[in-house]
């Protein structure tokens, strides 16, 4: 059998994660509480948070993260 022929392919052919992750979804979906975190996502956004969380979005599509307690 083929490394890639084997049923728990790790990766991007990650089978439990991808199972793991709709069944995740599916359960907030069904929770109810969409409406209600997107409006805190919106505030956040819109609020005092909003120029972290927009550096941090630039930091993550260069592949780096920001620090939040940096130490001297």
């Amino acid at each position: 059998m083929a490394e890639t022929d084997k049923p728990d392919i790790q990766g991007e052919g990650d089978y439990k994660a991808a199972r793991r992750f709709d069944k995740a979804e599916e359960d907030f979906v069904k929770s109810g509480k969409v409406e209600e975190n997107a409006r805190k996502a919106r505030d956040a956004v819109e609020g005092e948070e909003g120029a972290e969380l927009e550096a941090a979005r630039h930091a993550a599509a260069r592949g780096e993260s920001l620090e939040r307690d940096k130490k001297s």
